[in-house]
């Protein structure tokens, strides 16, 4: 119980050192460096930063030794620093230890009300927590999604029509990340982000304003309202919802609709996170209580909401494709994602 203790109070002030830079300056220093150089470095408080490090040289993240002056020292390994530094790319989990403060700070409130209730909790009320998971999501669509993820689709069959002009469609866009990146990529293809959150779209649509992309637009709409849809119908050959089915209100009927939108032959990647819908199966997961945790704190209540299902982010693989055959597909390929273990990726074809 005492490592559990020491270990949620590392990983909150891991999160301070991340979201301020610390660890970017004590990496590039490349040596041990005292307190006051390391502030001098960062801009930040000399005494804030020494309580700071006194968490780290506790919790074995920094090495600790002595000037000749008798000056107290701090290191941070290399090897340490290829996981807590903005230079990590793919291995940074630095900026994962910013996720539970932030839930903690939004939505505690909302979820011990939910476990007397049933109730969800509104997507509005997380705040600063969407905007840190969208730049969490903007970072890992930059590092991966044109050059490694997509050319990893049917055998690079997507991509290849993606270069000669195709309709897209991704939903959950959230602020628009993955669609402006493959519209500039892609100018012979057409693409169109949805999302329920008008905040999202606007600004969405704004950052393709900037990057001066003429070939995506954005609509707050829900998918699981589209099925029947004459405008939507047969609309797109590709439609992608990157870790977003799981946090629907009514992720069958989601799915519905982007059955119905998919043209004959098209193609769905639907990117969610890899687990069994089995506990008993998640029990040596290496991610397994972080992983349940965010979806206690975010992905079930605000799946709840309007008496929704609340699936969660631990819905599971056999829970996803039972849901995937029942909305129509019966073509269902589930493959490993090029340098990211975290996730499925279920290929469907109509």
């Amino acid at each position: 119980m005492i490592d559990i203790l020491n270990m949620g109070a590392l990983n909150l002030a891991l999160g301070i050192g991340y979201q301020l830079g610390l660890f970017d300056v004590m990496d590039a220093m490349g040596g041990p460096a005292g307190s006051r150089q390391i502030a001098g470095k960062s801009g930040l408080n000399q005494r804030y930063i020494e309580e700071w490090l006194g968490v780290m040289a506790t919790g074995g993240v920094i090495t600790v030794s002595r000037a000749d002056d008798g000056v107290l020292l701090f290191h941070l390994p290399k090897a340490h620093g290829d996981f807590l530094t903005r230079r990590s790319g793919n291995s940074n989990l630095g900026v994962y230890t910013q996720e539970i403060p932030l839930l903690n700070r939004t939505a505690m409130d909302g979820v011990l009300k939910g476990f007397t209730t049933g109730e969800g909790v509104p997507y509005e009320t997380y705040g600063k927590f969407q905007s840190f998971m969208s730049e969490l999501a903007d970072a890992k669509h930059r590092q991966v999604l044109v050059d490694t993820f997509l050319p990893s689709v049917a055998k690079g069959e997507v991509v290849s029509a993606l270069q000669k002009g195709i309709r897209v469609c991704d939903l959950g866009c959230g602020q628009g990340v993955a669609v402006c990146l493959m519209a500039k990529a892609f100018p012979n293809s057409w693409f169109v982000g949805l999302d329920i959150s008008g905040e999202a779209i606007r600004d969405a649509a704004a950052n393709a304003r900037q990057e001066n992309l003429s070939n995506a637009e954005f609509r707050c709409l829900d998918a699981a309202k589209l099925s029947g849809s004459a405008e939507f119908g047969n609309a797109f050959q590709y439609i992608t919802a990157f870790d977003s089915i799981h946090d629907q209100t009514r992720p069958m009927a989601a799915l519905h609709g982007v059955y119905h939108m998919l043209r004959p032959g098209g193609f769905f990647s639907m990117v969610d996170i890899a687990a069994s819908s089995d506990l008993s199966k998640n029990l040596d997961h290496p991610m397994g209580p972080f992983l349940y945790t965010v979806s206690l704190m975010h992905c079930m209540p605000v799946g709840l909401v309007d008496k929704g299902r609340g699936l969660g982010m631990m819905w599971g693989r056999e829970k996803a494709l039972d849901m995937l055959a029942r909305a129509g597909f019966s073509d269902i390929k589930v493959e490993s994602i090029p340098e990211d273990s975290f996730n499925d990726h279920f290929l469907c074809r109509k």
